[in-house]
């Protein structure tokens, strides 16, 4: 929520396992209520405004949407802050959604987290992948296979897969980039030396044969 939900790598998704869904999310609702929302220059602000009326409207549209959609919206009203007249500020909105709907799939720009419960890790992988962007994700787990299980091969297909951290992607270390409708190419981190030289593949035969394609031989 610190973007108010305007970066490309705000979290808008959290699947919950089913064991701890009902003592987690009282906890996320009275956090959520208390984020600071105001002047972004405040060191004691969280949460800045909106860029735009538009993305309030869109913001609100979305809540409809979910509600309509069976969530249980908490927050995302319009908040009041003193000296921000013409300010687009709102809550934070906590949606309890039944299952992963349409509106889930849309990337709003907004402060608003929707929360799944899950049964396993298969179905939240299967969840997290259902969706046509693919840029950025995380599993909060103590358990190594399902860590592995969520970097490798059948686990999360973003570009960025975290473990016990965000998914903001602010890990400049590391290449940064994503795959489906959020592109397929990289930059910065480990990348950013690519763009400054020229590659070129080469193939080096040491021998004195000449291979040929389709076992082609040539008797010169």
């Amino acid at each position: 929520v610190g973007t108010a939900g305007q970066r490309c790598t705000s979290l808008r998704r959290l699947f919950v396992h089913a064991g701890i869904y009902d003592t987690l999310l009282p906890r996320l609702k009275k956090i959520y209520a208390a984020l600071p929302v105001g002047n972004p220059s405040d060191p004691a602000t969280l949460v800045g405004p909106l860029i735009d009326a538009a993305a309030f409207d869109a913001m609100q549209v979305a809540l409809d949407t979910a509600r309509a959609e069976g969530g249980i919206v908490s927050g995302g009203l319009r908040a009041e802050v003193a000296g921000g007249e013409g300010g687009q500020y709102v809550h934070p909105a906590l949606v309890e959604m039944p299952m992963q709907s349409a509106i889930m799939h849309h990337e709003t720009f907004a402060p608003i987290l929707y929360v799944v419960r899950y049964d396993t890790l298969d179905q939240a992988i299967a969840l997290n992948n259902a969706v046509p962007q693919g840029l950025s994700s995380s599993l909060f787990t103590t358990d190594l296979r399902e860590a592995e299980t969520f970097l490798g091969a059948t686990g999360s297909d973003c570009g960025i897969a975290n473990i016990n951290i965000g998914p903001s992607g602010a890990e400049i270390g590391g290449a940064f980039g994503g795959e489906k409708d959020t592109g397929g190419g990289r930059e910065s981190g480990s990348d950013a030396w690519k763009g400054y030289m020229r590659r070129a593949t080469n193939t080096i035969n040491y021998s004195n044969a000449l291979p040929l394609a389709q076992g082609i031989s040539f008797d010169l």
